[in-house]
């Protein structure tokens, strides 16, 4: 049986995430975690909310991680992954704009959307991503695959997993949700 080497090469990536803010300038990671976290509290202390989307694996992460915000770090959240949800809109509107109607009509200026996407080249999530920006929502991107895949350029915060494998780019795009998550209920809990 040939070596299970699955840990190791995870561990290779996490040196190489990159992060970059809405005009492309390189940021350290722990930097746009902190500046995700900033912006996360402030928009909350404004009355502002998360919405999360994403398709398939990342459609799992956007719904964990908008209930452990709702929940856990008591920070209004939601996810776009009802089943009647998704099939009502994408049968009459077009699955493109599964995720965009419903920016459209309930985000407000200053909320924030988490767009997940391995490929970062999803129509929907890009669609939302547009329309969420043009409702004056900040964005955070989380996309992975090809390093010029059009999602890590349109954030407020964009981080890119180097790697084409689904497995490798969802469990970090999960961690570093569980990172922000976390330092923000740890801060929350310690004042």
């Amino acid at each position: 049986m040939k070596k299970i080497t699955y840990f190791a090469e995870l561990s290779k990536l996490f040196p190489q995430i990159e992060a970059v803010d809405k005009n492309n300038r390189s940021i350290a990671l722990e930097a746009a975690i902190t500046r995700s976290i900033q912006l996360i509290l402030a928009q909350y202390k404004k009355g502002n909310k998360l919405i999360f989307i994403g398709n398939g694996g990342s459609a799992s992460i956007a719904s964990h991680f908008a209930i452990d915000f709702l929940k856990n770090a008591r920070i209004p959240a939601l996810a776009f992954n009802d089943a009647s949800f998704l099939t009502c809109l994408s049968n009459d509107l077009g699955y493109e704009q599964v995720f965009a109607k419903p920016i459209e009509m309930l985000a407000k200026k200053g909320d924030i959307l988490v767009a997940i996407s391995s490929s970062g080249k999803s129509k929907n999530i890009l669609e939302a991503t547009r329309m969420a920006k043009k409702k004056g929502c900040l964005v955070i991107t989380l996309s992975g695959f090809n390093s010029s895949n059009p999602l890590r350029k349109l954030g407020d915060l964009n981080f890119y997993v180097p790697s084409n494998s689904y497995g490798y780019v969802e469990t970090i795009h999960a961690a570093i949700c569980h990172c922000i998550v976390d330092t923000i209920i740890n801060k929350k809990s310690h004042g």
